[in-house]
C-alpha cells in the first residue's frame, strides 16, 4: 500500500467543502466516479445487486450512487455515510428535488465507525472513494460487519496498479488528490479475505487512461469557463490543476495507478 500520512480527514472535507470538490462534479457530473453510470451499472449487474435489497453506500458523497441504484437497480432503500457535513446536505437536498428522500437515508459519521446496526445490508457499495480513507483495515472490517451473512460488497476505487509507483511519484500524485494512501488489488483481496469475505472478482477495469485524458479535453474543449469560475478566474491554479491531470493520465496509462473493482461475498 502506497502512504502518504501527512493527509487527514480534514484534508479529504477541505476538498468536497470547497472549490476542488465543485471542479471534479463540474468535468465527472454528480457520479464524482471513472466511468460514471456505465461503471455503476456495470458494478451493480456483476455483483447481483437487485429489487428489493437494502444497501449501504460508505463514502456517500452527494448521494449520486444511491440515486442511480434506487431509479435503475430498483433497490428497496439506501443508506448513506459520509464524513464531510457539505456534501451530506447538497445529497439531502438533491434526493429531496428527485422525490427518493423517502428511499435514501443519510449518516454524517466516519465510514469506518458509522453507527449502523449489525448485519443488516444485503450489501455495501463504494465508488472511487474509498482512497480518501485512512485506515483501509478498518473500513473493510466496517463494511463486512455491517453486511448480512450471504451478502455482498461491491465497490470501485482508485489503486497503485501494477507497475507500481516510485517514491516520488507516490508522493505527487497522493498530495494532489489528499488521499492518505491507496490500496493495491492484492492488499483489498487480503483485507476482505481477513473479514470472512468471499472475494468473487478483484480486477483492473482498465478505465483509468481514456476517462482521465476525456476529463482533460473537456476542461480544454468546452468547460473552460466554468472551471476558471469554481477558482474564481485564477489561471494560474487552472493550469496547474491542468499539470497533474496530465500527470494522472501517464501514471495511468503506465500502469501505475488504475481504477479497481471488487466483489465480495460474506460468508
Amino acid at each position: 500500500m502506497t502512504m502518504n500520512s501527512d493527509v487527514s480527514i480534514d484534508d479529504v472535507r477541505a476538498v468536497y467543502d470547497g472549490a476542488e470538490g465543485d471542479l471534479w462534479e463540474l468535468i465527472m457530473g454528480h457520479q464524482i466516479h471513472i466511468g460514471g453510470f456505465k461503471s455503476s451499472m456495470d458494478l451493480a449487474q456483476r455483483a447481483g445487486i437487485g429489487e428489493g435489497q437494502k444497501g449501504v453506500d460508505l463514502c456517500c458523497c452527494n448521494g449520486a450512487g444511491m440515486r442511480f441504484l434506487i431509479r435503475f437497480i430498483n433497490v428497496d432503500a439506501m443508506t448513506g455515510v459520509d464524513a464531510t457535513e457539505t456534501v451530506v446536505g447538497r445529497g439531502t437536498a438533491r434526493c429531496a428535488e428527485e422525490g427518493l428522500a423517502e428511499r435514501i437515508n443519510f449518516v454524517h459519521a466516519d465510514v469506518c465507525d458509522s453507527g449502523l446496526a449489525d448485519g443488516e445490508a444485503d450489501f455495501v457499495w463504494g465508488e472511487d472513494a474509498w482512497c480518501y480513507v485512512v485506515d483501509k483495515t478498518r473500513l473493510i472490517e466496517e463494511a463486512a460487519r455491517i453486511t448480512k451473512s450471504g451478502g455482498t460488497i461491491a465497490f470501485t476505487d482508485w489503486i497503485e496498479g501494477p507497475a507500481g509507483l516510485s517514491a516520488e511519484e507516490s508522493k505527487r500524485f497522493l498530495e494532489f488528490m489528499k488521499f492518505p494512501n491507496v490500496q493495491n488489488i492484492d492488499g483489498y483481496k487480503g483485507l476482505l479475505a481477513a473479514n470472512g469475505c468471499e472475494v468473487i472478482c478483484a480486477e483492473n477495469t482498465e478505465r483509468f487512461g481514456p476517462y482521465v485524458d476525456l476529463y482533460m479535453e473537456m476542461i480544454d474543449k468546452q468547460f473552460t469557463y466554468d472551471a476558471l469560475r469554481i477558482l474564481d478566474f485564477d489561471m494560474d491554479t487552472l493550469q496547474a490543476i491542468g499539470g497533474e491531470m496530465q500527470f494522472l493520465s501517464g501514471l495511468a496509462h503506465a500502469g501505475k495507478i488504475a481504477q479497481g473493482l471488487f466483489i465480495a461475498r460474506k460468508r
